[in-house]
């Protein structure tokens, strides 16, 4: 039984890492460091509830929810523990801007999804995961006639965010 969980595992893990960890990176602003911890962090709860797992969604829906879950903990936490004044962290992210060029849009991409609501965080960081609005809608909650409204509003609200980062 052990080594069926173990094989299992294994091939969940490698499917939907490389989607765990980019939403990850979506809600900490492009943190590789906070991202790969969070990462590690969900896959431990994955393995911790592989056998509880019914089957009642896919396993990238069950996954996302976890992801969803253990990200806004995390934002919940770090907005409770923020000690960092709001200018250090704008040169930090001024810093990581001095990259190459192809660094600097994800950063500043990240950085505006950081700047948008946690839901539609979460709707974005899926649209760039390439997934379908029908899973999309599972995992949110709502109508995918809903859905494709809500994501039109926050692609005009990134545009805007990027376009006010670059005029400052």
């Amino acid at each position: 039984m052990r080594k069926n969980k173990n094989k299992s595992f294994e091939a969940i893990y490698h499917k939907h890492h490389p989607m765990v960890l980019q939403m990850c990176l979506g809600f900490v602003k492009g943190d590789k460091d906070i991202a790969n911890d969070l990462s590690q962090e969900i896959f431990i709860s994955v393995w911790n509830n592989l056998d509880k797992f019914r089957g009642a969604s896919s396993y990238k829906t069950w996954i996302y929810r976890i992801t969803v879950n253990t990200c806004l903990q995390y934002v919940k936490k770090e907005k409770k523990e923020r000690t960092i004044p709001t200018l250090e962290i704008e040169n930090q992210t001024s810093i990581i801007e001095t990259e190459k060029t192809t660094n600097r849009n994800v950063s500043e991409l990240y950085n505006a999804i950081g700047q948008l609501k946690k839901v539609d965080r979460l709707i974005i960081m899926m649209v760039l995961e390439n997934q379908d609005y029908d899973s999309i809608s599972e995992v949110i909650g709502i109508k995918p006639t809903n859905l494709r409204v809500k994501i039109h509003r926050i692609k005009k609200r990134l545009e805007t965010i990027l376009k006010n980062n670059k005029d400052e």
